[in-house]
């Protein structure tokens, strides 16, 4: 028996937008498309942000680990643009697939660290608005991989573009 008033569990933390749902994508609009040098939201040391959706594919009712969800990580650069993270875990079948935004691939051996310190190739960064059609589409598709980017299967990426464990 299926429970109707079962739902997706959204989450956003983005910036002021901290709470279970997606904000409009209007609301977001504005840190990707702002004047130079006015994208994205530094406030309070912090250059993460990220939507979450739960219990896509009709998996609402099971337990976390065996629901499918879907994640788009965001660490913005001032000089850069973004660096997207798309993350799909299908507990039906206990497999994840990973895939980054491609940006200039020829860069992939230079890095630059977030604001957590953490080393990020130069290579998989995009623009902000190309950033930004890829956010719009992840809220407008309620978690599905963007195709309005090019992406590259993390797993299809030489070892030493992730420094970091």
């Amino acid at each position: 028996m299926v429970d109707l008033e079962a739902t997706l569990i959204k989450h956003t933390n983005f910036d002021e937008f901290d709470w279970n749902g997606w904000p409009h994508p209007h609301e977001l609009e504005r840190f990707f498309l702002a004047p130079k040098g006015e994208e994205w939201s530094f406030a309070g040391g912090n250059d993460s942000w990220g939507l979450r959706v739960e219990g896509l594919c009709g998996t609402e009712q099971r337990s976390r680990f065996e629901q499918v969800t879907s994640n788009l990580s965001m660490i913005g650069n001032s000089d850069l643009g973004v660096y997207l993270s798309y993350r799909k875990w299908d507990g039906r079948v206990r497999q994840q697939r990973s895939y980054v935004a491609k940006g200039d691939l020829s860069r992939l051996g230079e890095f630059v660290r977030s604001l957590h310190g953490t080393p990020l190739s130069v290579g998989l960064f995009v623009p902000f608005p190309v950033a930004w059609k890829a956010v719009k589409e992840f809220i407008e598709t309620d978690g599905e991989l963007p195709t309005s980017i090019e992406w590259i299967a993390s797993s299809d990426l030489p070892p030493e573009t992730f420094p970091d464990p």
